[in-house]
This record gives C-alpha cells, structure tokens and sequence, in this order.
C-alpha cells in the first residue's frame, strides 16, 4: 500500500507549526502498519517504546524501529515500495528513512550490539497510539540506553526518568548482569538505589 506523495516528505504550506510528538507517533504508525503487513520481524525502539511502555515526555527526535541486518534490505524494500525514501548514512549501524516529514531510523545494533532474533522475540505487542505492534521488551529498552553510557554520551538526567516509569517492568537482575563492569551503567544502578527507584542488588 503505497502512502500519499504528500505524506512522504515535510509538510508544505502555510498554518500552524504541526505538533511534533503526534507527528513521531503517526510516522511510527505508518511504518509500523507496513512491516505488519508484509509479515517482518521488527520491535519499535528508543523513545517510541518508551512512550508505549507508559513513559513520559513528549517526543522530541524521530521514531526508531530494530530489524536484524540479514533483513534489512526486505524491510527497506517495503518501505520503498510504499513510497518512502531509504537511504544507508556512512554508520554501518543503521539505515534510514523519511515518514509524514518524520525522521525514521532502522536500527541494526543495541549499544554495539546486534539485533537478534532473541531480541525480537522478547518484544511485547503493544498500542502505539492505536496500533497495536511488536516493542522492544522493556528490560531490553533500559539495558540498551544503560549499555550506551560512555565517557562521552552519559546523560543520567535523560534516562533517570524513563528507568522511574519502566521500573516494574525491568528485569533489573538481568540489567545488572549484562552491565556488569561498565562504570558508567553501575554508576546510574547505584544512583537508582541511592534514590529508591530499585532496590539494591541481592547479596549486597
């Protein structure tokens, strides 16, 4: 089902500035209803996932979906035949697309980590505004964000939030596990147990 021309790039005319979290949505909705249809396997990420599991905030930045990288070029292939744009920027860790003006990433790898089949098939059906489809599970959600922590990307003030809202969703055992040595995760666990946001591990 190919999408109108108009919907493809950014809107034109004159009127009021569109409201950019609804604009997110109805691109991730679009996108999401394409890949359903042509039967892929894919989990909604980033800020979308967090807005799907109940977490605040307004979306501010562009709709992430994860795909494993032996399917990219099937996934790129629907999209292009609906009528959207795909495009393969010089990171070799994503693809990307254009939606109703909206930013649309594909995503190949969690904090340098491939998407798996495992990944995927933890991902939890979910409404995104109303249309039900796969998203990240949210365990995986807050472990990727917590694993991308580094000495030059670690905004504890961004994610802290998020970890609040998802809390009772997360395996946070598990998160500890995978993050097991990384300092800037253990440093954002220790201040989630510091503000009673988790407990502290068990053993300690």
């Amino acid at each position: 089902m190919a999408l109108h021309p108009a919907a493809l790039g950014a809107p034109e005319g004159q009127g009021p500035a569109p409201d950019r979290h609804q604009a997110i949505l109805e691109a991730a909705k679009q996108v999401g209803s394409l890949l359903k249809r042509q039967g892929h396997c894919f989990a909604v990420a980033g800020s979308v996932a967090v807005h799907a599991h109940g977490g605040s905030g307004r979306l501010q930045n562009d709709a992430d979906f994860c795909v494993r990288r032996e399917d990219a070029d099937a996934v790129a292939a629907t999209l292009t035949e609906a009528g959207l744009s795909v495009v393969e920027p010089p990171e070799d860790w994503l693809w990307m697309a254009k939606c109703l003006g909206q930013d649309i990433d594909l995503l190949f790898e969690l904090a340098h980590e491939p998407v798996t089949s495992e990944v995927l098939g933890r991902a939890v059906e979910l409404p995104v505004d109303s249309v039900h489809m796969p998203v990240l599970a949210a365990t995986d959600l807050v472990w990727s964000l917590l694993a991308s922590f580094s000495e030059h990307h670690c905004d504890f003030g961004a994610v802290l939030p998020i970890a609040r809202a998802l809390r009772e969703k997360v395996d946070w055992e598990r998160v500890r596990e995978d993050c097991a040595g990384a300092p800037m995760p253990e440093a954002f666990l220790y201040l989630l147990e510091r503000l009673q946001v988790i407990a502290p591990a068990s053993g300690t």
